[in-house]
């Protein structure tokens, strides 16, 4: 991956790292509709990669992104637009996203491509803003966008908004995408979706782990979902990341995830994935 460049005709490279919830509760729903939960974020080496080319004409532009999804709607050009806003930029940019997670599976891809578009771009037009000003920005792009400004794993609580962060052991993950995406809307509106789930303390989740409130939900409007958690379930603890539609598996090293993925059914994607406590975009000059 290339450096940031330091001219603003240049093109530089930055990470947005995919993350998987390692459990997740629905604590409660508040008066405006969002949900209150507990949940622990723990980024993964699977990344989009987003290139930028500074514009000195004010246009934010994407050439390449998501297919099938219109420019005006992509979480990285509403993140730019917003910092242009905010901070009275004059600069624009060109913003080319090469897609490697897998949209509508819970990994946190448009999360993540918004807030390195907030970071990367704060650099490269110089805007001085601070982590927790990026931060804050990324909140009213989504819940999930703080966190990977933030780019530490982390304990979260609020509607996500509330970090600590944690480490974990260094793992390796088996994730499953069953060719399905699940819109987080539908899950989180759902009538029978769990919302009264006692809180827990961080010891409690590091000594035993614990439940994803979605699966029940998700199991029965996504059949395909289910399937590849039983699937999974044969090597381990099979877990549903956020509202889905991907799975995971924790293992303690790189060929026993491997080898589980070996036996991977062909309906399937799979991939295996490092934990990582820091997220790549924090390496970023």
């Amino acid at each position: 991956m290339s450096p940031p460049g330091p001219d603003r005709g240049g093109l530089s490279v930055w990470p947005a790292p995919a993350k998987l919830n390692l459990f997740l509760r629905i604590t409660g729903r508040r008066s405006d509709g969002y949900h209150e939960l507990q949940t622990a974020f723990q980024f993964i080496d699977l990344c989009d990669e987003i290139s930028i080319r500074v514009r000195l004409d004010g246009r934010i532009h994407r050439p390449t992104g998501l297919e099938g999804l219109p420019e005006d709607q992509d979480l990285v050009v509403r993140a730019a637009r917003l910092l242009q806003a905010e901070t009275r930029s004059n600069l624009g940019a060109d913003l080319m996203v090469d897609k490697r997670i897998p949209a509508g599976g819970g990994l946190g891809g448009g999360s993540s491509d918004a807030a390195t578009v907030l970071t990367a771009l704060n650099k490269l037009w110089g805007t001085g803003l601070t982590q927790a000003e990026l931060a804050t920005l990324g909140g009213r792009l989504g819940a999930d966008v703080p966190v990977f400004v933030a780019g530490e794993s982390a304990w979260a609580e609020g509607i996500g908004d509330r970090l600590t962060p944690i480490e974990f052991p260094r793992s390796w993950y088996l994730v499953i995408h069953p060719g399905i995406a699940v819109p987080t809307e539908e899950i989180f509106s759902a009538p029978e979706l769990t919302r009264n789930s006692p809180p827990i303390k961080i010891p409690s989740f590091l000594s035993r782990g614990d439940r994803n409130d979605c699966v029940s939900v998700v199991r029965r409007k996504y059949a395909e979902v289910g399937l590849a958690l039983d699937w999974l379930g044969q090597f381990g603890d099979a877990r549903l990341t956020g509202t889905g539609a991907c799975v995971f598996s924790e293992f303690e090293t790189r060929d026993e995830a491997g080898r589980a993925l070996g036996q991977l059914p062909a309906q399937w994607r799979g991939f295996v994935a490092r934990g990582l406590n820091r997220s790549p975009l924090l390496q970023m000059g």
